[in-house]
């Protein structure tokens, strides 16, 4: 996140047009109090419900592909590039979208970003049918990648509601309500399968019209603009400078690519590994929610045991069972055990959700460490904060969208270690191997004892 609150005047001006509040200091205990508290809490509230639904709308073609049978001739390499698509789309959309939070507002972007996201839908909704072309449904899933930025403007969005003291708070309770949207259209495509079969694809879609319309009558009627709320100039050029940038972003990859790759994988390398146990979609779909939403839900953990011992350590030893769950995945891959292949996988979603916690609270305590080792040096204290808080948004803003791209890589992997041996052994080997290549750096940077060690991460 790239955005800052800018010093507010003690007296309230006249508004701006719209909803835009121009008076905000939440770091005033007294404002907080009165009036700064209720207002940020409403803020979270509708940010998390257009969240949530981008989250889902993201990920719809991981349950749509499942509907895609004989009828519409795709293989399974076709079907991993239609999920892989969305991800790739959504990745790239994030960093835009950060910026749009201070250039348009928040509230006015999340009315935005919501609406956007009937486009999608409304095309799913209609247009998936036998005898579709396969270009037109790249195009459809293309389209969903929309509703992969809006975790970015949303963070950026809430991040500059909270006092410092309960961002960690708010920005955990904020991702994890997006994050269980993945599991949520899962569920969604369940319920469509058990009632309405494997026919209706669109009605998957449908479900979320009047969900996506009330987000963004929602944003619109109780959701607020800060005027305060600037780009900070510069920030994402300065922080692409610095080392810990990329380490951080390929340990992000590794957490939150892993999770958001399985969770629009999972269903079809379900199918296409286990074939006689999941000869139709309704058996995947009874599985698939199951491990992004424990991933979900356990990421606010990741952050809370980051706080207590340390981010490093957790991000080290997280990375050593992500390792240890994808070596059960192949091991159960080899031996066509249906109970240890599931179970490696929900190790696998859960993990990466702890680690989602415990690697974004690495990132503000890198640049906080940096900025006690200035003012050690005499530098300006509160210079030194700024440049902190400056440096440490745009990070997360950048970590996010690398992440994001992960999805890209895990589908990629699957796709291609389909195509080649018929089994999703050579990703599963490719994950292990990335895994400890994380061990390695994150032992190497943040926990080895070295002159350039970043202290307290």
């Amino acid at each position: 996140m790239t955005v800052t609150t800018e010093a507010a005047p003690r007296t309230r001006r006249p508004s701006l047009k719209g909803r835009w509040i121009e008076d905000w200091r939440p770091e005033e205990p007294e404002f907080w109090a009165a009036s700064g508290a209720r207002t940020a809490r409403r803020n979270l509230a509708f940010s998390i419900f257009s969240e949530h639904i981008g989250f889902s709308v993201w990920t719809l073609w991981s349950v749509l592909v499942l509907f895609l049978g004989p009828a519409y001739g795709i293989d399974p390499a076709g079907k991993f590039m239609l999920t892989t698509v969305p991800a790739a789309i959504g990745a790239v959309l994030r960093i835009p979208y950060t910026f749009a939070v201070a250039r348009f507002g928040g509230r006015n972007w999340t009315i935005v970003s919501a609406s956007l996201l009937l486009v999608p839908a409304v095309l799913a909704a209609f247009l998936i049918k036998p005898g579709v072309s396969y270009s037109t449904l790249l195009v459809l899933a293309a389209v969903a990648g929309v509703g992969g930025g809006n975790f970015a403007s949303s963070m950026a969005n809430i991040n500059a509601f909270y006092p410092q003291r309960l961002k960690g708070w708010a920005l955990g309770i904020n991702a994890g309500g997006g994050n269980v949207g993945v599991a949520v259209v899962q569920l969604v495509g369940l319920a469509v399968l058990a009632t309405a079969g494997k026919g209706h694809p669109g009605l998957v879609a449908g479900i979320y019209i009047p969900f996506i319309v009330l987000a963004a009558l929602g944003a619109a009627l109780f959701m607020d603009n800060l005027s305060q709320v600037r780009n900070e100039k510069r920030a994402m050029r300065d922080v692409c400078k610095d080392g810990h940038t990329w380490i951080m972003s390929l340990l992000y990859i590794g957490t939150f690519g892993s999770f958001i790759g399985f969770g629009f994988a999972f269903g079809q390398v379900l199918q296409v590994q286990f074939k006689a146990d999941f000869d139709t979609p309704i058996k995947a779909a009874y599985l698939t929610f199951l491990g992004p939403l424990l991933g979900s839900l356990i990421r606010p953990v990741g952050g809370w045991l980051a706080d207590r011992t340390g981010g490093a350590r957790v991000t080290f030893w997280n990375f050593v069972a992500m390792a240890v769950s994808a070596g059960i995945v192949l091991t159960a891959s080899r031996e066509k055990s249906l109970a240890l292949f599931v179970t490696g996988f929900i190790l696998l979603f859960a993990f990466s959700g702890l680690g989602n916690g415990s690697t974004y609270k690495m990132i503000p305590a890198i640049f906080r460490a940096k900025a006690q080792l200035g003012v050690a040096n005499g530098g300006d204290p509160v210079a030194a904060e700024h440049e902190a808080r400056r440096l440490a948004g745009a990070l997360i803003g950048i970590a996010g969208a690398i992440g994001a791209f992960g999805g890209v890589l895990v589908n990629i992997a699957f796709r291609q270690s389909f195509l080649t041996s018929g089994t999703g052994d050579g990703a599963y080997i490719a994950f292990i191997a990335y895994y400890a290549a994380c061990c390695l750096l994150t032992w190497t940077v943040y926990l080895r004892t070295h002159p350039r060690k970043p202290a307290g991460v």
